[in-house]
């Protein structure tokens, strides 16, 4: 019984380390004082919300909105979207190939391939992005969103490999194996056996490779050059020494928003697809 009081304090107070920050910062989004303030109440607000199509005349007249780039702002996130849509399939695919790789290539070796395919996302951001940014400027290659690109693949494909193990190791190998002795291709048993058996877990790595790209900040500062990203932008931002504008608590708390939406509608989608099964 005190075993089980002491771990309820421990989940208590870990909780509250977890979600009391973001709870802050939800709460100063909508308070009317920059820099943000949750222990001076200055009225509510939603101007930090509306600051990304607030009318010109209205942003140069607030004293704190009118010091920041909004346009730069809008294509920074553009530039994260432009980057994600291209790292996520490219991490999809190799963290594919290395899923099939270590699930059904049986090998002494398999041990150090695991280790040699898991590295990047065991290594540094900073080193990922110094390394892509020296190797490809020796090819000539500019700092840019072409290496901020190539540097977040090497790390976030890892992420869609581990999933897509876990999913491919419950999957009974006989089946593939029948399919062949029953003269399928080895492409037509991944056609239509393993690749329709991997969908959900595809999307799930999709989505978790989706948001690893849009908040990078490690390694995509050091690949960007003379580019900009969401995060980056974001953490340039809150370098100010007058502290933060209240524009990132708002955008921080979309971003939570989105992503608890998400998650409560995929958890809804399984409960619904178990119940249907």
């Amino acid at each position: 019984m005190k075993s089980d009081r002491l771990l309820n304090i421990y989940t208590g107070l870990f909780l509250v380390f977890m979600f009391g920050p973001l709870i802050l910062m939800v709460i100063s989004s909508f308070n009317n004082i920059s820099p943000p303030s949750v222990t001076e109440w200055r009225g509510f607000t939603t101007k930090w919300y509306s600051f990304f199509w607030m009318p010109q005349d209205e942003l140069r007249a607030d004293p704190v909105l009118r010091v920041l780039d909004r346009d730069r702002l809008i294509s920074c996130f553009g530039n994260s979207i432009w980057v994600a849509l291209i790292v996520v399939p490219l991490a999809l695919l190799l963290g594919l190939s290395g899923a099939v790789l270590l699930t059904r290539w049986r090998s002494k070796a398999n041990g150090v391939l695991w280790w040699v395919l898991l590295s990047p996302m065991l290594a540094p951001g900073v080193v990922l992005g110094l390394g892509a940014l020296v190797f490809w400027g020796q090819v000539g290659i500019n700092a840019g969103l072409f290496t901020i690109i190539m540097a977040q693949v090497t790390f976030i494909a890892s992420y869609p490999m581990l999933i897509l193990m876990a999913r491919l190791q419950r999957q009974p190998i006989e089946l593939e194996e029948a399919a062949l002795d029953l003269g399928a291709s080895p492409f037509r048993v991944f056609r239509r056996l393993t690749l329709p058996y991997l969908a959900p877990a595809l999307v799930s790595a999709g989505v978790i490779a989706f948001m690893a790209s849009i908040e990078n900040y490690n390694t995509t500062m050091f690949a960007k050059g003379g580019a900009c990203t969401l995060a980056t932008e974001i953490g340039a931002m809150g370098r100010n020494p007058n502290g933060h504008p209240p524009v990132i608590n708002a955008i921080g708390t979309v971003i939570i928003t989105i992503t608890v939406a998400g998650a409560l509608l995929h958890t809804f989608l399984l409960s619904r697809e178990r119940k249907g099964g």
